[in-house]
């Protein structure tokens, strides 16, 4: 059985009086791991705290170098991480991100031992003209294809149109969603299909969260707006408790 996610993206929000409310918070107990996506700038102190577990909200596709404001995976895990985001929608659309980008920042990633969380989803444009299908595809192919996904793998289905808008995916749509995602890992990384976890990102609140979670294939969250208070991302973790 694949372990639930809550995970939390804070973007670029928060502060340390945020990390330590955060790390002093006594968390819904259960079989749920929860993730904690912070600035870089917190990471360190979340860890000297005991929060965890921790990512990074983006790495550098280099390892080293002159590269002026990145942040390599082997920072990052320095700095307490186990998991990184790539792939977010933001990072898509506002840094012009691309595929062949993701690949180098994922094998930077594994080379530190460090786990991924690849964020996919279709924009507006193609909901509304019904190509999520072919936007899913051209982002997972090539993961695929470099051999890149594994069991610690774990994929974020987020709907760009549900991001920030307090429109959520319907369950029911969500859940056909994740179900298309597993059938091509099927195809595609059959003896990691099972394993890997698939989490609804997008709108996600404490009163739908029970609801989406129902959905077989929906192994839990990623959070964003919904995770900056400690007692709106308790609820949410606790609907999948």
């Amino acid at each position: 059985m694949r372990k639930p996610i809550a995970a939390a993206n804070w973007k670029m929000n928060g502060d340390f009086a945020l990390v330590e409310a955060f790390a002093k918070h006594a968390w819904p107990q259960g079989n749920v791991e929860k993730i904690f996506g912070l600035p870089a700038i917190y990471l360190a102190k979340a860890h000297e705290m005991g929060l965890a577990e921790l990512a990074g909200e983006d790495v550098s596709a280099h390892a080293s170098g002159a590269h002026t404001g990145e942040i390599s995976a082997t920072m990052l895990k320095e700095a307490g991480a186990s998991y990184a985001i790539i792939g977010h929608s933001e990072r898509r659309t506002d840094h012009g991100e691309t595929e062949t980008l993701l690949i180098e920042k994922w094998k930077q990633l594994k080379a530190q031992g460090l786990k991924v969380i690849y964020c996919i989803g279709e924009s507006l444009q193609e909901y509304e003209a019904g190509q999520c299908d072919s936007a899913l595809l051209r982002q997972l192919n090539p993961v695929l294809d470099a051999g890149l996904v594994d069991a610690d793998t774990v994929i974020a289905y987020e709907p760009v149109w549900a991001i920030g808008t307090g429109k959520a995916a319907t369950a029911d749509y969500a859940q056909q969603v994740h179900a298309k995602i597993r059938a091509l890992l099927s195809e595609r990384a059959a003896a990691v299909a099972d394993k890997v976890r698939i989490l609804y990102g997008g709108s996600v609140k404490p009163d739908n969260a029970a609801e989406l979670f129902a959905g077989a294939d929906i192994d839990g969250f990623l959070v964003g707006g919904a995770s900056l208070q400690a007692d709106v991302f308790d609820k949410i973790v606790g609907a999948m408790v």
